[in-house]
Parts: C-alpha cells; sequence; structure tokens
C-alpha cells in the first residue's frame, strides 16, 4: 500500500496536508469582506451570470432538500431558495466563519429567511446522514478543498438515490488567444485589484494559481466517476474559463 501524501498544494506551493485548510481559510477571512466586489472586479460582472445559468440549469424544484457547500455570501442560496419553494429547503454550508457570517447578514439584508439553515462544515466530512439531500451544489469552492475526492464521496453519501451533484469551478480554457490574456489578467491584473480594494494581494495570487491547479474538465469528471456520480456531463461556460460538472447518484 502507498503511503498516504504528506504535502498538497496551496497555489503553487507544496505544503502540509495538515496546514492547508488554514491557510485557506485565513484567505477567506481576509477577503470576505469585499468577496463580492472583487469578484464583480475580476469577472466583469460576468460571474452573475455564470451563477443564474448555473441555477436555472440545476433541476432542482419544488419541495426540494439542497446542500450548498462553499456557500459563501450566499449567491448561489440566493437563487436556489426561489426554485425549492415554500415546500423546500436550503442549506448554506462553508468551512469559513468570516464568509457564512457575511453570507447570513447578507441574505437577511436581501430578505430570505424562511426555509433556509447555515452550517459551518467541512465539505470533506459532512455532519449529514446519508441519503438525506435532493441536490449538492458547490460553486467556486471545490478547488479549495485540500482532498477533493474525499469531498465527492462526502456529496455522494448525502445525496438521495435519484439526486445529483452540480459543480460551477473554473477550469481549463479552450481558446488559445484567450487563455493568453486570461493568465494576464489572472497573475498580472488581479493581485493588483486585490491590493487596491482589499489591501491583501497576496490571496488574490493564491486564487489565481489555485485556478490553475485544479483538475481540467476531463480530470474532473473522471473524479467524479470514481466517487460512484453516474451520467456525469460537463458543460464549458465562456470557452471553458469555468465549467458545470453535473452527476447523478443513481
Amino acid at each position: 500500500m502507498n503511503a498516504p501524501d504528506t504535502t498538497t498544494h496551496f497555489g503553487f506551493r507544496d505544503v502540509p496536508v495538515a496546514e492547508k485548510a488554514r491557510m485557506v481559510s485565513r484567505v477567506f477571512t481576509s477577503v470576505a469582506g469585499k468577496y463580492d466586489l472583487m469578484n464583480d472586479l475580476m469577472s466583469f460582472g460576468v460571474h452573475r451570470l455564470w451563477k443564474r445559468f448555473f441555477a436555472a440549469t440545476s433541476g432542482v424544484r419544488s419541495g426540494d432538500t439542497v446542500l450548498d457547500l462553499a456557500g459563501g455570501t450566499g449567491d448561489i442560496a440566493a437563487l436556489l431558495l426561489p426554485l425549492v419553494g415554500e415546500h423546500g429547503r436550503v442549506v448554506l454550508g462553508d468551512i469559513n466563519a468570516a464568509m457564512l457570517h457575511t453570507g447570513r447578514d447578507r441574505m437577511l439584508d436581501r430578505g430570505f429567511v424562511r426555509n433556509l439553515a447555515y452550517a459551518q462544515l467541512n465539505a470533506e466530512a459532512l455532519p449529514f446522514p446519508d441519503a438525506c439531500f435532493d441536490a449538492v451544489t458547490i460553486a467556486f469552492g471545490l478547488r479549495n478543498v485540500t482532498d477533493k475526492d474525499a469531498a465527492l464521496r462526502e456529496m455522494f453519501r448525502v445525496l438521495k438515490p435519484g439526486g445529483r451533484v452540480l459543480i460551477l469551478e473554473f477550469s481549463a480554457v479552450r481558446d488559445p488567444l484567450l487563455n493568453r490574456l486570461y493568465e494576464f489578467h489572472s497573475f498580472k491584473v488581479l493581485p493588483r485589484l486585490g491590493a487596491m480594494i482589499v489591501g491583501d494581494a497576496e490571496s488574490y495570487q493564491y486564487l489565481a494559481e489555485s485556478i490553475r491547479k485544479h483538475p481540467d474538465q476531463a480530470t474532473l469528471k473522471a473524479m467524479m466517476e470514481n466517487a460512484g456520480f453516474a451520467r456525469v456531463d460537463v458543460r464549458n461556460l465562456s470557452a471553458g474559463i469555468v465549467a458545470i460538472h453535473r452527476g447523478y447518484k443513481i
């Protein structure tokens, strides 16, 4: 049997496995207050269109119970709540307390109270019984998970038979010219924006690096299948800058 890996990547650096969650938590604690503003600046507002499309094509229906992992400031939960209706429920989960508190405050400000719960949790060890959710969503969060395979297995475990996982994440850009522009924006513009707006260039350097270290479309698809998901499909958005992965628990 192979010995377990003792290091993992934190951006382009190798760090002890036990340290990554703490380091990621420090990044998101730093950026929580201006997370949405920075997302708008980084993507020129396009992230909102990606998220709306993600929710609109999720297949979530009235009465569903949905777990939104890495729910952050509540963007996805706010889009899902009208879909689940008065008989459904959304659980907004995040490992980072600052992000979760920011999300709760913003959801309250928007009038979202009913059929909504919050949970501080680790995606690698979900505090829920087997087969209790109709859908699990995670948007722009999987790349920050230390053990992605464990997280995918946990998503599979908590889904009901017939339930589905939906992953929205940065992926591999398919157009070479666009990829060169994207690289420039990520590594030259993004850290400077972080320094100007948040006073933290280092965190946004990590976020750019974490995108490059995340599995590409085909690799993530294979990981989902290995976790037990069936009928896994991939849909690229914006030439693969982001992709939606969907899989079912049969």
